[in-house]
C-alpha cells in the first residue's frame, strides 16, 4: 500500500497503551504514510495519536463498579461512533477494553469500516456466547496467546495468534545483580516484590493485605527486603498512607516495575497482566486477588476456567499458587510465598521459560502485517 492510510485505535488502559504504541510503531515502519486517530494514552500519543479524550476515562474495573460510570461510557462511545464514521478510517483497531470496544466495532463494521480487535477478552473462560457478538463485530481477532486462537478457530472467527510483545522486549534471562545495583538493593539479601495492582480500586482492596503478608513473611524470614513499584503518583500516595506506622524494610518505587521484577527473588502479585511480566522475568510468584463481594459471587457462577492467572492458563495446569477472595489472608500468603525464596521455585521457573519462548513471535510486527493485509483487502 502506497496511498495514505488512516488507522483508528481505541485503548482503555495502560497495558493497551503499550500494545497500541508498539503496533503503531510497526505500522509506521511498514507504511510511512499513516495517520492515527482515536483514543490512547501517553505512549500512543508519542507515536502520533490524536486522542479525542483522555484514555483514563475508559479505565474501570468490576461488574458492580462500572455501573456508576455507565452513562458516561455510553455517551462517549456514541460520540466516538459518530466521529469515526465521519472520519472513515481504513481500519479500526479496538485494543482490549471489550465491553467498550466490541459495541463500537459492531457499529463501525455495519457502517462499512473494517474492524480488528487486539487482545481477546476472556470469552473462553466465561460468557462464552459473547463469541457470537465478536463474530459479528470484528473482521479479525488478534490474540496474544495460543489457547485463545484455538478457541476462535473452533468458533469460526478469523483469528491470528501474534504472540506477546513483552516476550520479545524482556530478555530470556534478566540481570538480577544489575537491577539490584540500579535500585540500590543489597546483592545477597532476599528481595520480594509486592505488586498489588495499578488501579486505585485494586490497591484499596489488596494494598493492606499485601503489607500485612509482608510483615508476617518478615517474621518468618528476618532478612527479607521488599520493593513495591507504584504505577502513578496517586498510587504512591495511597500506599504511603497504608505504610504509616509500619516498620517494614520496604522501598516504594516510582514505576520501575520491570526493574523490581528483575531484582527480586519472588513476587506477591495481583492477578492480571503483571503476572505475565513476572513470568517473563522468571520470578516465582504467588497470585492473589479480591473484588467486591457481589462481583465475586457473580463471577464465581460464570467463570468456566479452573484458573484465573495467566501463568496457569498458559501452562494449562496449576503452575503458580492462586489465593482468591477469602483464601487470600496475610497468613496464607506469607506461608505460600516463603518456600519460593528457596528451591520451591524451580518448577515454576522452568515452566516460565518454556512459555516465554513460545510467546516470542515479534507480536507488533505480526499484528501490523495482519492489519495492513486486512486494510488492503487481503
Amino acid at each position: 500500500m502506497s496511498r495514505p492510510l488512516r488507522v483508528a485505535l481505541v485503548a482503555g488502559e495502560a497495558s493497551g497503551d503499550i500494545l497500541g504504541a508498539g503496533l503503531m510503531q510497526a505500522l509506521k515502519e511498514k507504511h510511512p504514510q499513516v495517520e492515527f486517530v482515536g483514543v490512547g494514552g501517553p505512549r500512543m500519543e508519542a507515536e502520533g495519536m490524536q486522542s479525542y479524550f483522555p484514555m483514563e476515562r475508559l479505565a474501570v474495573m468490576g461488574l458492580v463498579e462500572v455501573l456508576g460510570r455507565l452513562p458516561e461510557l455510553l455517551s462517549r462511545r456514541k460520540r466516538l461512533i459518530r466521529t469515526l464514521i465521519e472520519q472513515k478510517p481504513d481500519v479500526f483497531i479496538g485494543i482490549d477494553a471489550p465491553d467498550f470496544n466490541l459495541g463500537l466495532e459492531f457499529k463501525l463494521r455495519k457502517a462499512g469500516i473494517k474492524t480488528v480487535h487486539y487482545v481477546s477478552p476472556s470469552v473462553w473462560a466465561w460468557r462464552q456466547r459473547r463469541v457470537l457478538k465478536i463474530r459479528e463485530a470484528c473482521d479479525l481477532m488478534l490474540c496474544l496467546f495460543p489457547f485463545e486462537a484455538r478457541f476462535y478457530l473452533d468458533h469460526q472467527v478469523p483469528v491470528r495468534f501474534v504472540g506477546h510483545p513483552l516476550a520479545n522486549t524482556i530478555p530470556l534471562q534478566a540481570d538480577q545483580l544489575a537491577a539490584r545495583e540500579l535500585l540500590g538493593l543489597e546483592a545477597d539479601a532476599p528481595v520480594v516484590a509486592l505488586m498489588p495492582g495499578s488501579r486505585g480500586g485494586e490497591v484499596a482492596r489488596l494494598g493492606e493485605l499485601f503489607l500485612d503478608a509482608a510483615e508476617r513473611l518478615r517474621a518468618m524470614r528476618p532478612g527479607v527486603q521488599f520493593v513495591l513499584p507504584c504505577a502513578t503518583p496517586e498510587r504512591r500516595a495511597q500506599l504511603e498512607q497504608m505504610l504509616a506506622g509500619r516498620n517494614l524494610p520496604l522501598r516504594l518505587l516510582n514505576g520501575q516495575s520491570h526493574e523490581a521484577l528483575a531484582a527480586c527473588d519472588a513476587v506477591l502479585i495481583a492477578s492480571g497482566t503483571a503476572t505475565l511480566e513476572a513470568l517473563l522475568y522468571k520470578r516465582p510468584m504467588v497470585v492473589a486477588y479480591r473484588v467486591a463481594p457481589l462481583t465475586y459471587r457473580i463471577l464465581s457462577r460464570l467463570v468456566k476456567s479452573p484458573y484465573i492467572s495467566l501463568p496457569n492458563l498458559l501452562a494449562e495446569r496449576l503452575l503458580v499458587p492462586e489465593l482468591i477472595q477469602d483464601a487470600a489472608t496475610p497468613e496464607a500468603l506469607a506461608q505460600t510465598l516463603s518456600p519460593l525464596l528457596e528451591e520451591g521455585a524451580v518448577l515454576q521457573t522452568a515452566g516460565f521459560d518454556v512459555i516465554h519462548r513460545a510467546l516470542r513471535r515479534d507480536a507488533s510486527e505480526q499484528a501490523a502485517e495482519a492489519v495492513l493485509g486486512l486494510a488492503a483487502g487481503a
